[in-house]
């Protein structure tokens, strides 16, 4: 298998900038993976706090500790800064695709010269 090939599977299916740390490439795939761990944390913690609002109301009884009930509540329960966690869905996605394609696109490269000695 070659090193693009690598890199891209790497890029996806680990972690954004795991292809680039493959190609020795740390300061691309340390932006990438700094950009992505930020907005998972953001993900993450805007959903955690979702959960913990649901949690308290039916800790005190508002609310019936039922699947029914809960998915509802997670269907509409108003998220706080909606504008944010867009944001961050949009970074972490964006961070895929060009992990993958530089990854590709660099891998090539070497690819290339690896080729040519």
């Amino acid at each position: 298998m070659n090193k693009s090939t690598k890199a891209v599977l790497l890029s996806v299916l680990v972690f954004p900038g795991a292809g680039h740390f493959f190609l020795k490439k740390r300061v691309a795939g340390a932006i990438l993976a700094c950009a992505s761990f930020t907005a998972l944390y953001l993900i993450i913690t805007n959903m955690v706090e979702m959960a913990m609002q649901i949690v308290e109301k039916i800790q005190r009884g508002e609310v019936a500790p039922d699947v029914a009930t809960i998915t509802e509540l997670l269907s509409r329960q108003p998220v706080g800064n909606e504008s944010q966690l867009d944001a961050a869905w949009a970074v972490l996605i964006i961070c895929w695709v060009i992990a993958l394609a530089d990854s590709y696109r660099r891998g090539r490269a070497q690819d290339k010269s690896d080729l040519d000695r």
